[in-house]
């Protein structure tokens, strides 16, 4: 094993004295070309490009002597120092830090970023990197070939931001651009280190703030009363907080996924999935319900795009859904939501045989099916007298893939 790893950061400044001496002490040095090619690379030195993290952390395991990995910006931040610290290699790193992509990409934007949420994007997870974009007023994202400006600005199609696209941060080559996302994917970009991508919400105001990432505000809860939402008593069909909770709760919508809410009425669920974190799209047929989710969604701070549309028809166009909730529409619209294999659908209905065609197109789609039936008897604690009561079939589906 290697006597000694010091993992150095590098963010185009010039090298720390600390960073100098063990540079100049080492024996095997590890990074991507433009690392090897500084000055202060000793020339006897065993040099090994970066490309596969594990191989490198390999070599340098087996190498006898000290060892260097330069790495871009802090090495500590979704960067070298997790993977070379895996079980599986046993290496114990010294880290000396930069200053990270992020800091450097707000910086040059003059833009404060305790607020921002940050993500990293490649092929397999541009999507849900694209889905935080969605949901957030600011997003920092850490970019990758493949997974670059013109492909968050073509998954982000309809949706309305401002990028700020920072390339190749800390070089002499180093340039900023600030357009909309619309024209993004008409540009060729040299290997961006951020896209920092905003709009969509106010900015969050320094009075108060004291966690970075999503600031908690507004009413502390889910499964809110329905008058706690405009409009909702213009709502003919609204549900029950309590089947809007199970619901919910059987979805688990989370940062990073994209919600179908088809019926979204008075945007009470809509509003609620989006305060988890994650992004929504709210489909009505109706211009009314879609502009009480609309209402909704500015009286609690949150982002969620409305589509107004008939399904199934209107659901050939959206983006891939990780989570469904299904407010009606029947068999047509349960089979066309399960044609697009979203991991989990919910739906409910108001009589048993509603609820086994329901349920047998969900099984017969591939779907492990549960159904319950929920009663809840709503009490008025001034007299213990019964206000309002609600039976309902509960219906939840999880691909079969996915099932326990």
């Amino acid at each position: 094993m290697a006597d000694r790893v010091t993992v150095i950061g590098w963010d185009g400044s010039p090298l720390t004295a600390v960073a100098t001496a063990a540079l100049s002490a080492a024996t095997l040095v590890a990074g991507a070309a433009h690392h090897l090619a500084l000055p202060e690379v000793p020339a006897a030195a065993e040099r090994i490009r970066l490309g596969s993290i594990d191989l490198a952390a390999r070599r340098i395991a087996g190498h006898r002597g000290t060892a260097v990995v330069l790495a871009d910006g802090d090495p500590g931040f979704f960067g070298v120092v997790r993977n070379l610290r895996a079980p599986e290699h046993g290496l114990e790193v010294e880290v000396v830090p930069a200053v990270s992509a992020v800091a450097t990409a707000f910086a040059r934007a003059g833009m404060p970023w305790e607020d921002a949420q940050i993500v990293v994007a490649h092929p397999r997870t541009l999507r849900r990197a694209v889905n935080v974009c969605r949901a957030h007023h600011k997003v920092a994202v850490l970019t990758s070939p493949g997974a670059g400006p013109a492909e968050l600005a073509l998954l982000l199609d309809g949706v309305h931001r401002t990028f700020v696209i920072c390339e190749e941060l800390g070089t002499a080559r180093e340039q900023v651009t600030v357009l909309t996302s619309d024209k993004a994917a008409d540009h060729v970009w040299r290997d961006p280190n951020v896209v920092i991508v905003i709009g969509g919400g106010p900015e969050q105001q320094a009075t108060g703030a004291w966690i970075s990432g999503r600031h908690p505000h507004g009413v502390r809860g889910w499964a809110l009363p329905s008058d706690a939402y405009p409009d909702s008593a213009t709502d003919p069909e609204g549900e029950s907080p309590g089947l809007r909770a199970a619901q919910l709760a059987r979805l688990g919508p989370r940062t990073g996924d994209l919600v179908w809410d088809i019926g979204s009425g008075s945007g009470a669920l809509s509003v609620e999935a989006a305060r988890f974190g994650a992004a929504v799209l709210a489909v009505d047929s109706d211009p009314d319900a879609c502009a009480r989710t609309a209402a909704a969604a500015r009286t609690f701070g949150v982002q969620l795009q409305v589509v107004e549309g008939r399904a199934p028809h209107v659901l050939e166009r959206l983006p891939e859904p990780d989570v469904v909730r299904i407010g009606g529409g029947g068999v047509p619209v349960v089979t066309a939501v399960a044609d697009r294999r979203p991991e989990r659908i919910v739906t409910h209905a108001s009589t048993r045989d509603e609820a086994e065609a329901l349920g047998a197109a969900l099984t017969g789609n591939g779907y492990t099916v549960e159904c319950a039936l929920l009663q809840s008897v709503e009490l008025d604690t001034s007299a213990w007298a019964e206000r309002e009561r609600s039976v309902v079939f509960l219906l939840s589906a999880v691909r079969s893939d996915l099932a326990p």
